[in-house]
């Protein structure tokens, strides 16, 4: 992740957040009071043992999400991702158990993200902790609570490059460093020799920059981080129009994003420009001026759309929500179905016996299958781990040695104010 709350189609009406979805029966919700207050639901008094076992009914696991804050879109969409998941899992049970997860509000921050995870690992004692929403929160989670405890944990929606150098720091949704080199790659077919690029400063900015600079054939004339809290950023579209570069890449968060165009606009300036993920989203079209971005092409996590895992999922969702779903609610969807299935591969309720197995449950040795069901009768029937090749509905993730997936990504492209779909890259 990053800031991108876009479903795969590119239809604009499906973009609209919705009421909160429905709270399934099987597993844990989280809940937002009326007056926005965001809060955990368990359902039951669970009870966690020290080892996230609750005696013989169920297992439970964390997550960490953005209820509250400037990523809540995330959280909205992937606890739909969750509910739908759930659903699936307790409709077979693990070993004859269910599936609950307790939710803590991440606050959109890498502090709130600390404190959520510390509740979730010491006091409710998980052993497996899905989390969470933004690198710098999930990086902030595994430095501060996750390393060196008997827990793993598996990112739903973190892109950025520095995840990569913690093998212990799992994640569903891929690196960014493909998205950097696909766009470097679209800036010269578009015909520019030179980038002007800005990009926040922190880990996610800094890595994604990076790995563009190292992969463009061109002259990155003007470069340089701002923060995300700034008063204006006038002063920074002013240094990239004056570097004379025709392409301007934005490595940064919407909200910044949408200021920065408005503000590249009413200085009269014109670019060609070029994103990753994070600037992109219904609020990004709803919050700048007509034209403003037009012909803007965007590189970001996508799910195989073409296949049947992916088109059944889909289906499920709109069903139940009346919308189509993010690639973010498919990667936390498969974050949850791994989870379901190192449990159950395990030789036990621990971190580090589930760490042994959560690649293998992944990997394309196994027997490929596409549903929770389907893996589950492998594993029932006296099948290892390796036997089994999760096939998820966000792509084939096979989590690697650095706990880093295979991925695919979409490129978009604005077009008479709507993102409209320009092809499909396999990371």
């Amino acid at each position: 992740m990053n800031d991108d709350t876009t479903p795969i189609t590119d239809r604009r009406g499906l973009l609209a957040s919705g009421a909160a979805g429905l709270a399934l029966a099987a597993g844990c919700v989280s809940t937002t009071d009326d007056d926005g207050d965001a809060g955990t639901d368990t359902g039951t008094d669970t009870g966690t043992s020290g080892d996230g076992d609750d005696g013989d009914d169920s297992y439970t696991i964390g997550m960490v999400d953005p209820n509250t804050g400037p990523l809540s879109a995330f959280g909205e969409r992937n606890q739909r991702g969750r509910e739908l998941a759930l659903a699936a899992i307790n409709d077979v049970g693990i070993d004859g158990r269910e599936l609950e997860i307790a939710v803590e509000d991440s606050a959109s921050d890498p502090e709130g993200g600390v404190s959520a995870a510390q509740k979730l690992v010491n006091q409710n004692e998980v052993p497996f902790l899905i989390g969470a929403v933004g690198s710098g929160v999930s990086l902030s989670i595994y430095e501060s609570v996750v390393q060196g405890a008997d827990v793993v944990q598996l990112s739903q929606n973190s892109t950025g490059l520095g995840l990569t150098e913690l093998p212990g720091l799992l994640r569903i949704s891929p690196s960014g460093r493909a998205q950097s080199v696909a766009l470097a790659d679209i800036v010269v077919e578009d015909g520019y020799d030179e980038v002007a690029a800005t990009f926040v400063n922190d880990d996610f900015g800094r890595t994604l920059t990076d790995a563009f600079v190292e992969a463009y054939d061109g002259e990155v004339v003007y470069n340089s981080p701002h923060d995300r809290d700034q008063q204006s950023y006038s002063s920074v579209v002013a240094e990239m129009n004056d570097s004379g570069a025709d392409a301007w890449l934005f490595n940064t968060y919407q909200d910044v994003f949408i200021s920065m165009v408005n503000e590249t606009f009413s200085s009269g300036y014109e670019a060609q420009f070029y994103g990753t993920d994070s600037t992109q989203g219904p609020d990004v079209l709803d919050d700048t001026p007509d034209g403003s971005i037009e012909e803007m092409k965007v590189a970001l996590p996508s799910a195989p759309v073409d296949q049947g895992n992916y088109q059944a999922f889909a289906s499920r969702f709109e069903d139940e929500y009346g919308q189509s779903p993010t690639t973010w609610a498919a990667f936390t969807y498969d974050a949850v179905v791994t989870a379901a299935l190192s449990i159950q591969a395990a030789d036990e309720l621990s971190g580090a016996a589930l760490e042994e197995v959560v690649r293998d449950v992944t990997r394309p040795e196994g027997e490929e299958v596409t549903s929770f069901e389907a893996a589950s009768e492998i594993l029932a029937d006296g099948g290892g781990p390796g036997d089994v090749d999760y096939q998820g509905v966000s792509g084939p993730i096979d989590l690697d040695e650095n706990g880093d997936p295979v991925g695919f990504l979409q490129i978009l492209e604005v077009q008479d104010d709507e993102y409209v779909e320009a092809g499909f890259v396999e990371g």
